[in-house]
């Protein structure tokens, strides 16, 4: 089931448009961006986990990860896929057309689905061509508040090159040092921010960055900064903000947490669970994609604690509907979660998924994997 299928890049024409990749669900995503690379294209999709993850996992559980400011989610860029019902049935959706109005979407149900109802086997997917220009920036800031105005700052002056915009706050820094010995690249902040640009011009690229950092440096939003070029300080780079997880595992048990708020109010989730855990918590970290509204809350103990996860659950989640936010942003219910969806969704809502879930495995034959809630 990892096979690539089809690859139509449409090349012969001379066009910078996307191509379309078919293939199985057991293709690992790290495996199709270096096969989109050596034709000039990459994937819509990038995560810190691109190594081992499989794409029929990622849409079955709509991953955002690092590009969904540039390209968007899979609900828009995966064109077709082949499912396998409950009953056996194989649904053939794999379509590679990028408008088809002919009845209902059915493919959306399945993306984001965690595998309730139907088992995902193949998959095409757009892929946008390969930019001719990558830069990364890596800057340091002072205050939250000032990280939310370098980023309304950096969608305004960069525009359409804008690719990414991830942070990372002082206590992610201190255990990529700690566990990773991975060298902060500027000087100590509260607050990191890596920033990525991809065009097709790399002197019109450099020149909106440039603009970008003087206007930032001399705003007195960012105290500090570096910036990446080349391949291999780019991956460096990266690796501040992808490794925190890495790094994590290294510091005890760990509770993870993905949330999606308003802009405004993301780290103020972490300075608000800090002070309710107190000393009960080792480490309390925030990072995440800005762009996105997406906060990863990550909280280690020495070891498991079930008095400590009872004083983060519901907690966590009671804040975050408190200002109408998601409990799960791209990581999904699973199992943990599917009790708290009330959180997030209406009990209408949770009822029509029940309805569905039901049409379409009457015998509840994917049940192990349920993710709905116990009353469904």
């Amino acid at each position: 089931m990892n096979n690539i299928l089809s690859f139509d890049d449409i090349s012969d024409l001379n066009v910078s448009l996307p191509g379309i990749l078919t293939c199985q669900a057991g293709c690992v995503l790290e495996n199709l961006s270096l096969y989109l690379a050596d034709r000039d294209y990459i994937m819509p999709l990038d995560l810190g986990a691109k190594g081992s993850c499989q794409i029929g996992g990622n849409v079955a559980t709509n991953a955002g990860g690092l590009r969904l400011l540039r390209y968007g989610s899979l609900h828009g860029t995966v064109l077709g896929l082949e499912v396998v019902l409950a009953d056996g049935r194989v649904l053939d959706c794999l379509a590679t057309l990028r408008k088809d109005n002919t009845g209902y979407d059915l493919k959306q149900l399945f993306i984001g689905s965690e595998g309730t109802l139907g088992v995902i086997t193949a998959v095409s997917v757009l892929c946008p061509r390969k930019p001719r220009s990558v830069n990364v920036v890596f800057l340091g800031c002072e205050t939250f508040e000032q990280l939310l105005k370098t980023f309304q700052l950096c969608r305004g002056m960069l525009g359409e090159i804008l690719s990414a915009f991830e942070f990372l706050d002082s206590e992610c820094m201190r255990l990529l040092n700690t566990h990773l010995k991975l060298p902060n690249p500027i000087s100590d902040c509260p607050f990191y921010i890596v920033i990525e640009t991809s065009g097709s011009d790399p002197d019109h690229d450099a020149q909106k960055l440039h603009n970008f950092l003087e206007e930032a440096m001399t705003s007195l939003l960012v105290t500090d900064g570096t910036v990446a070029t080349e391949d291999a300080k780019i991956k460096a780079l990266w690796s501040m903000r992808e490794r925190v997880t890495e790094a994590l595992t290294h510091d005890g048990f760990t509770y993870k947490y993905d949330i999606s708020l308003p802009v405004e109010r993301i780290y103020q989730l972490v300075t608000d669970m800090r002070q309710h855990l107190g000393n009960r918590a080792k480490s309390v970290v925030g990072y995440g994609h800005v762009g996105d509204g997406n906060l990863h809350l990550n909280i280690t103990t020495p070891a498991k604690d079930p008095a400590v996860l009872a004083a983060i659950e519901p907690f966590v989640f009671e804040w975050t509907a408190n200002f109408q936010g998601s409990i799960s942003a791209e990581h999904g219910l699973g199992l943990k979660k599917r009790n708290y969806i009330y959180y997030s969704k209406p009990s209408q809502a949770v009822a029509l998924m029940g309805n569905i879930k039901a049409m379409l495995d009457p015998k509840g034959i994917l049940n192990p994997y349920k993710t709905l809630p116990d009353n469904l």
